[in-house]
């Protein structure tokens, strides 16, 4: 550890993403205090444009990284406001995003709780803007923390600079510039229940419970994710691969009259729709495909998997042919969640 910041080289990546592939990094570094950054960027990585590693759950190394990594460690959780029913958290960037879920309902909190169980970490929350069960995060966002690489210094965001959208932010679009650091929430001591995603009032059902706390509803959140999607502790996956692509309308409703089981959902605005990306995927045939070991889970079409040895480009391979017979079929383009690691989707 040097000045709070610890350097690794030949850095082994295989249990540092989710999918398990193997990779190794020339410079690693690890950071357990956000003050040393500076010193960090004058010294050791002058000229550099560094990856930000979190916990692995929302990339694919398609080879071994060429830039140097960083790890954002620290792992604080406090309390910065607490009024009447609002309370405001804050969580650095290392801590693991299913642990503050636990935490803040472990303190009496509601309004995480609909995204329990997602893999990877606080820091990467508001760069992907996270969802599921009919929340996202950014509604639950106070303030993101974060350090601009080239002036060296911290800036605290307001939602309405982060330029949310659906699984994007600023923070997405430039990686180059910034570094998230922390992420305050502002959450609630009395529950306001989202159960309207399909799937989790009947799940609730199925507990006998018919007013949810909201320790409740993410109990029901963890046992339907659990049962759909599979764990990378015991086979190597990214979670959803696939963004639910988002279509004009008139496109939406051709697809539909021809598949009146194709899921449609509101989009971005009155004149598009969101699409099921599994539904899609499911269509063409390749839930529980295999080829070697890159595969696509048997449980949730969007999901591939790696069942041992397969290698970040034979995954990459495999999504742009199951994104090509989307298209094929239907007309309609997916992209991918993860970060694509020395390669591109295009």
């Amino acid at each position: 550890m040097t000045a709070g910041y610890r350097l690794v080289t030949d850095a082994d990546l295989r249990a540092r993403n989710t999918f398990g592939v193997a990779a190794r990094a020339r410079l690693l570094a690890e950071v357990r205090e956000v003050a040393s950054l500076p010193a960090l960027f004058a010294a050791e990585l002058a000229g550099a444009t560094p990856l930000v590693l979190g916990g692995g759950s929302n990339l694919l190394f398609a080879g071994d990284p060429q830039a140097p990594l960083v790890s954002i460690e620290a792992r604080g959780i406090s309390v910065l406001a607490d009024a009447d029913d609002r309370v405001i958290v804050r969580a650095d960037a290392g801590v693991p995003w299913h642990g503050l879920v636990m935490d803040t309902l472990a303190r009496g909190l509601a309004g995480l709780e609909n995204l329990a169980l997602i893999p990877g970490t606080v820091g990467a929350a508001p760069i992907q803007n996270i969802g599921a069960y009919g929340v996202e995060v950014e509604t639950r966002i106070h303030r993101v923390e974060a350090f601009e690489r080239a002036t060296g210094a911290l800036r605290r965001f307001e939602p309405r600079d982060c330029a949310f959208a659906y699984r994007d932010s600023v923070f997405k679009r430039e990686p180059e510039r910034w570094i998230v650091t922390a992420v305050e929430f502002a959450l609630a001591r009395r529950a306001a229940p989202v159960l309207d995603y399909a799937g989790l009032r009947e799940e609730l059902a199925a507990m006998e419970i018919a007013a949810p706390s909201a320790a409740q509803v993410a109990e029901a959140v963890i046992r339907i994710r659990r049962r759909k999607l599979p764990d990378p502790a015991l086979i190597g996956n990214a979670g959803s691969f696939f963004k639910n692509p988002i279509v004009p309308d008139a496109l939406a409703q051709a697809l539909r009259a021809e598949h009146p089981t194709l899921p449609v959902f509101p989009g971005a605005g009155t004149d598009t729709r969101k699409l099921s990306a599994a539904w899609l995927i499911d269509a063409c045939g390749w839930k529980g495909f295999r080829d070697g070991d890159a595969g696509v889970s048997d449980r949730h079409a969007l999901v591939l998997v790696n069942h041992g040895r397969a290698t970040g480009a034979q995954l990459l391979a495999l999504a742009r042919r199951i994104a090509g017979s989307v298209r094929e079929r239907f007309g309609v383009a997916l992209e991918p969640e993860p970060r694509i690691v020395q390669d591109s989707w295009n």
